[in-house]
């Protein structure tokens, strides 16, 4: 089964009114599933709330072509159109593209320096000014945390949060449903914001594990 074709029970209680609220400007967030559990999903239902709101969001995937990312955006758009009944996603699509630059690295090849390198060439040449960051598939289990300090630094100097999807392991040690897993725990004080995606049958709880609750 896809993970879009999983519900994501309770997501609207985070969107619903402006994704924006949770992070401030090079604040960090944390979404944590295991494979196949919504992380992407999730990922995409935060970038497009922040493109209809007009917001410049630079979606960077790893290990993953252009193409198919284009293709995750109008899986999950046709998808809220039919859940919603909505007839004018040609008109959304128009209105989204000119907020979305899609920046794609292998996985091996990516580092805060080359990122740092291209996001400058964006903004010198007057290109594309992100306001939101995502950043798909970066591997929690080999990076640094002095890379990810690197990265919270460059976020802060451009003023924009960075969403990140980080992958859970049934292995990873969690004793109370508030725990972090062991594979983000030890850098969560980079996180001003953690969420966790739990399975419940063809169900994808959503749990706000780190961060305001209210």
């Amino acid at each position: 089964m896809s993970e879009n074709n999983l519900i994501l029970k309770n997501l609207l209680k985070f969107i619903k009114e402006d994704a924006s609220h949770l992070l401030g400007d090079g604040q960090f967030g944390a979404i944590l599933a295991r494979a196949g559990e919504g992380k992407t999903s999730f990922l995409m239902h935060l970038a497009l709330d922040n493109l209809l709101r007009g917001k410049n969001v630079l979606h960077i995937c790893l290990g993953q072509p252009i193409k198919k990312v284009c293709l995750w955006y109008e899986e999950i758009l046709h998808r809220i159109s039919d859940q919603y009944e909505l007839n004018n996603t040609n008109v959304m699509w128009e209105m989204i593209l000119p907020h979305r630059f899609i920046m794609t690295f292998n996985i091996e090849d990516f580092s805060v320096k080359r990122l740092e390198e291209r996001l400058n060439d964006l903004t010198e040449q007057g290109i594309f000014f992100p306001q939101v960051v995502l950043l798909d598939g970066l591997p929690f289990d080999k990076t640094e945390q002095a890379s990810l300090s690197k990265l919270k630094a460059l976020a802060k100097e451009h003023g924009f949060p960075v969403w990140f999807t980080v992958m859970t392991h049934r292995e990873d040690n969690v004793e109370q449903p508030d725990d972090i897993p062991s594979t983000i725990s030890h850098m969560s004080d980079l996180f001003e914001v953690i969420i966790q995606l739990k399975p419940a049958g063809r169900e994808i709880n959503v749990q706000l594990v780190k961060g305001q609750k209210s």
